[in-house]
């Protein structure tokens, strides 16, 4: 038998070595998640350090592209994506998920939590952590919940009662219980996205708007908008959602990698939320654009007293056993 010589045994290593580097390319697993706010809020911040997590843990194994402010998908369209499996994490607020399921309709009941401390008391029991697979028969799987905050109202002239919300046409998400709570007001609501809120603030579309401070702050929507009322009046929080098909089918090793990242950036998120809130909230009352409004205690009750009936029209929707946990968190 002749020797194989020297260069045809180079080569065939040659060869070896670029077979193998294509084969752990084609192995490597790239991960698109879209989301529709700015990189410097806590969702957008919590998606980055979910990135570096993924990639510090998973190594080579894993490449996250993250797409903040929309470039992809809006939140009424990502989660039709993510079935499609153009992307693979989203995630949408909690309001954007009635088409999917009912249940969690709860979080946009109004008043239904006193502060944050109820919503994260409620989102890790048992509850709350049923929820996060209340869309599994759709092919959406839950794996995080991410806080935002408590939202306020804003508009161009004072909100104290509710009587000054009649005949005003408010932005909001895609929701019918926030539609509800509007009307409940005699208000107009107005289903817009995120991404045109603030040409609609600006051009008067809409009289007013309600979401949470690091919100109001990074869209800026605070210079066309007159009046901000500090209601506390709702949850702005998001699920983080996967496909069933895709989370169940992946390599353990690399969800369980994946897992870990997205329990690390939670905490991450869900700590820089409330940082943010305050640091932002003060911000916006620095800029000296808008005026921030303290409610009173009666004030308060009578916002209270004029939604309430809201819990009871979407009761049998979401289950009392449901409203009930939560409002137990309080």
């Amino acid at each position: 038998m002749r020797p194989i010589s020297k260069s045809i045994l180079a080569a065939g290593v040659a060869a070896a070595a670029l077979l193998g580097s294509n084969l752990a390319a084609s192995a490597q697993e790239v991960i698109k998640f879209a989301h529709v706010v700015a990189p410097n809020t806590p969702k957008g911040q919590g998606a980055d350090f979910f990135k570096k997590r993924a990639e510090e843990i998973l190594g080579e194994k894993v490449k996250i592209e993250i797409y903040p402010n929309s470039q992809l998908f809006d939140d009424s369209k990502v989660l039709a994506a993510i079935l499609r499996g153009d992307v693979q994490f989203g995630a949408p607020s909690l309001a954007k998920f009635g088409k999917w399921t009912k249940q969690l309709q709860v979080y946009d009941l109004p008043f239904l939590f006193k502060d944050m401390d109820a919503v994260s008391c409620f989102q890790n029991g048992e509850k709350g952590q049923e929820l996060l697979n209340a869309m599994s028969s759709k092919g959406l799987t839950g794996v995080g919940y991410w806080h935002n905050g408590l939202k306020q109202l804003s508009a161009n002239k004072p909100l104290r009662m509710p009587s000054d919300a009649e005949g005003l046409k408010f932005r909001i998400q895609s929701s019918d219980v926030i539609a509800a709570q509007f009307e409940a007001v005699d208000a107009v609501p107005q289903k817009m996205a995120f991404s045109e809120t603030y040409s609609a603030l600006q051009t008067g579309v809409v009289d007013g708007q309600e979401n949470t401070w690091s919100n109001i702050y990074s869209k800026k929507f605070f210079e066309v908008q007159d009046y901000i009322s500090e209601s506390n009046h709702g949850l702005l929080d998001y699920m983080v959602v996967t496909s069933t098909k895709w989370w169940d089918g992946l390599d353990p090793e690399i969800r369980e990698g994946l897992a870990q990242a997205m329990n690390e950036a939670s905490e991450y998120a869900n700590n820089l939320s409330a940082d943010l809130t305050a640091e932002q909230r003060q911000a916006v009352i620095d800029s000296g654009e808008t005026e921030v409004l303290q409610l009173t205690d009666a004030e308060f009750a009578a916002w209270r007293d004029a939604v309430k009936p809201v819990w009871d029209e979407f009761a049998d929707d979401i289950g009392q056993d449901i409203i009930d946990a939560a409002a137990a968190c309080n």
